[in-house]
């Protein structure tokens, strides 16, 4: 797949005309610029964010709220909107939004985009910024009678929490929100309000579903997060830059969890000016792309086990061919679940010896592949069972996919064609020949699709990865760049970078202060805009298509929450 001529023309684009674009559509709401390693960045008030936002995603395209960052400094606030295209991912610009120390406030972005719902609330959850006319500002990732916020520069963290346990709380009526019923007492006979979770097979791992049914069909469903949350943005920074972040990233999505290491590696490489050789491009991609499917079998597996409750076949045989990548990573990384194979600059390890020895074994695995592959398409896809339960169930349509900043199988499955692999290259993947998965079935049946798709895609990936490895020069297979020992950026530098992950966009955005650690370390999580969209997709739906529908977003509770 060949991109180059296009990246660069959009590149020049980005680095030309668009700044100038911008500054016109903007026009005297602009109050100053604060560019960007990756971005242009342009400075407006408090009070002009929303008009500013909705011209420059009506105007200009930037249907993709990637990301919001927020920050206390010692003399003010600040709200960052990382924003892109879903059909030119490298025309990016941020918006920044300064305030003062006694108001830190801001129009909330939630009018122009959904998934700005829930990234304000974490940081006026996390950092203690207000956003003016948002629809439900509450906390999310901590209990509603925290005191303090934890990223704000006052935060005493030794104080005291008591999270009172309030029982015999009213029915949830279907017209209000659980907060309101609690305070008005309000009950409507017609609905029942019941708790899924957050200890319940059913929703993989700690997640809490505020469900209010109206008979059997679902009124209105209120995910309810933190459980896990383990404050990794915190220990990130405490973390320094050449070796103690990338090992977080493990811990965040844990099933597939290689291309977060590629994501702080990424980020930290732009920050600091550092080209990765490309004997360990190359290995990186073979790497994240065995953990791709290591990841798509278990969400496959354990999809069909929600679906059929069929623990004995798709399900044993999406673990058998996990564990037969869990191996082959093993043997490459000399770990089996928390890899750290990167490193800023390059890889760890080169191919363990003998290698022939470990290039035939994963030969011999993408070799059996398309047998597997037949049995999952037998087992499930082809199955009527399994059609009736995901046909048609789970519905997400492309503009409201967008708009919550759904990203991966989830958005490639309501027909969004967006991968950053391709529409923001990285690694070895412009050199090598594969396609993007895309199905516009829009329901949890296409997502399976997808997945099932990508898995054979990936095979493409790393049997080319393998053969480019066999016979590369001996003395060229430099594993790493020459990285300083201590990387300490320039002041006030900042970065937000992104990877294709098995679940969608993993991005990080790093804030230095000419430290060897940073000042500011946002993780953007893929799993936290996809289950975000679960609220449209069962609406109207049973119950048991709810589970599906949870089941079809394949989140991780460790990547949610962070």
């Amino acid at each position: 797949m060949s991109i180059d001529t296009e990246l660069s023309e959009a590149e020049e684009t980005a680095a030309t005309a668009e700044p100038t674009e911008i500054e016109a559509i903007i026009g005297d709401r602009l109050i100053g610029r604060d560019d960007h390693v990756h971005a242009p960045g342009f400075v407006v008030s408090p009070n002009d964010v929303q008009s500013v936002l909705f011209d420059l995603r009506d105007e200009a395209g930037f249907d993709h709220l990637s990301c919001l960052t927020a920050q206390e400094y010692h003399d003010r606030y600040e709200s960052i909107y990382h924003l892109t295209s879903y059909d030119q991912r490298t025309r990016e610009v941020d918006i920044v939004v300064p305030m003062t120390k006694d108001d830190p406030s801001n129009e909330s972005a939630a009018p122009v985009y959904s998934t700005a719902g829930w990234h304000e609330r974490e940081a006026y959850d996390l950092v203690g910024i207000e956003y003016e006319g948002h629809p439900d500002l509450r906390r999310i990732l901590l209990p509603e009678t925290w005191q303090g916020h934890p990223l704000s520069l006052d935060y005493d963290q030794t104080e005291p929490q008591i999270v009172p346990f309030n029982k015999h709380q009213p029915l949830q009526s279907a017209t209000s929100t659980p907060e309101g019923t609690e305070e008005s007492g309000e009950t409507d006979p017609g609905t029942m309000f019941i708790n899924i979770g957050p200890h319940h097979p059913a929703t993989h791992g700690v997640l809490h579903l505020k469900t209010v049914l109206d008979g059997e069909q679902v009124a209105d469903v209120d995910p309810d997060i933190g459980y896990l949350h383990r404050c990794e943005e915190q220990m990130c920074q405490q973390g320094t830059y050449r070796h103690k972040i990338i090992p977080y990233s493990d811990r965040w999505d844990y099933t597939a969890n290689m291309p977060n290491e590629w994501a702080v590696a990424r980020a930290i490489e732009g920050l600091a000016d550092i080209e990765v050789p490309d004997y360990a491009q190359v290995l990186r991609t073979m790497a994240t792309e065995l953990g791709r499917m290591y990841g798509h079998f278990l969400a496959t597996a354990t999809f069909s086990l929600d679906i059929n409750g069929d623990f004995t076949a798709a399900f044993q045989y999406g673990f058998r061919d996990r564990e037969i990548v869990q191996n082959i990573l093993e043997d490459l990384t000399g770990q089996r679940m928390m890899f750290y194979y990167f490193r800023v600059g390059g890889v760890a390890f080169d191919i363990p010896t003998p290698r022939e020895e470990w290039f035939d074994k994963v030969r011999g695995f993408i070799d059996d592949l398309p047998d597997r592959m037949t049995e999952y398409h037998d087992l499930l896809s082809n199955n009527e069972l399994f059609q009736m339960r995901c046909v048609d169930t789970g519905v997400l349509l492309p503009e409201v996919a967008k708009s919550y900043g759904a990203t991966g199988p989830v958005a490639r499955g309501s027909g969004v064609d967006y991968d950053l692999r391709r529409d923001d290259p990285y690694g070895y993947y412009p050199e090598l020949d594969w396609d993007v998965a895309v199905q516009d079935g829009c329901d949890n049946y296409a997502r399976v699709l997808v997945r099932l798709q990508e898995v054979e895609e990936s095979a493409r990936i790393v049997s080319q990865c393998i053969d480019l490895l066999e016979d590369w020069p001996e003395d060229e297979r430099t594993l790493q760049a020459n990285v300083p020992r201590t990387l300490r950026p320039d002041p006030d530098t900042e970065i937000y970078r992104a990877v294709e992950s098995a679940k969608g966009e993993m991005g990080i955005y790093i804030r230095s202060d000419g430290t060897d650690s940073p000042a500011r370390f946002k993780i953007r999580s893929p799993c936290y805009h996809n289950l975000s969209t679960l609220p449209e997709m069962a609406e109207g739906e049973l119950i048991p298509d709810l589970i599906a529908a949870v089941g079809s977003l394949d989140i991780v509770l460790g990547s949610v929450d962070r």
